[in-house]
């Protein structure tokens, strides 16, 4: 879609609210009348940024279309595909990747979007995540992966457990330590994670 030259500021504002909201239509107009689709709020948002946030998928799909940038990111560093794929936003995280989301891109604590998403137990994001070139042993700035805080986040329930599965047969290096050398296995024996601990035993795990 071709966008017109831009107009007043207030268009700028008055677009990434509007995306919060929803309103497709309103949004349509906006950006026919000159709104610009990289403008920020005050907290470093994009409009896409922040139609992410409240899971508007059709005003997602619309700012995308016209060419908002998916690896905006805002004052504390989430971007829209970084903040859909923590929060499994998951329509709006596939067509994140199809725009051409930056799979090394980090969050405020150093990780990639697949570690927020298995520390938050959303199986469906980790699941197409894994479907990427993601690196799936990525560290974090607190020494985690993405296994490591499936176990050390979660609390050992079957969707965790799931995930922990996933990485698993996905590839995901089971006997990394973290800072403290720490392994998987072990931090699920402590916490008696029986069946989280039994698919790492399987996988080889120490």
């Amino acid at each position: 879609m071709a966008l017109p030259l831009r107009a007043d500021p207030a268009q700028d504002r008055a677009l990434i609210a509007t995306a919060e909201s929803g309103d497709v239509t309103a949004i349509l107009k906006l950006l026919t009348a000159g709104a610009d689709i990289h403008a920020r709020d005050g907290a470093g948002r994009t409009a896409l940024l922040a139609a992410t946030q409240s899971n508007s998928v059709d005003v997602a799909r619309l700012l995308i279309a016209a060419g908002a940038d998916v690896n905006a990111k805002d004052s504390i560093e989430d971007s829209p595909f970084l903040y859909a794929g923590a929060e499994g936003r998951n329509e709006i995280l596939k067509m994140t990747l199809v725009a051409g989301a930056d799979l090394t891109s980090t969050n405020r604590y150093g990780g990639t979007a697949l570690i927020p998403a298995a520390h938050h137990g959303h199986l469906e994001t980790v699941e197409i995540l894994l479907g990427t070139k993601i690196d799936k042993d990525h560290v974090n700035k607190l020494g985690w992966t993405a296994l490591l805080e499936a176990v050390i986040l979660g609390d050992g329930d079957k969707v965790h457990t799931d995930i922990v599965g996933r990485l698993v047969a996905a590839g995901a290096k089971v006997n990394l330590a973290d800072r403290d050398g720490v392994t998987p296995l072990v931090h699920a024996r402590r916490r008696g994670f029986a069946a989280m601990a039994a698919v790492l035993e399987a996988a080889g795990g120490r």
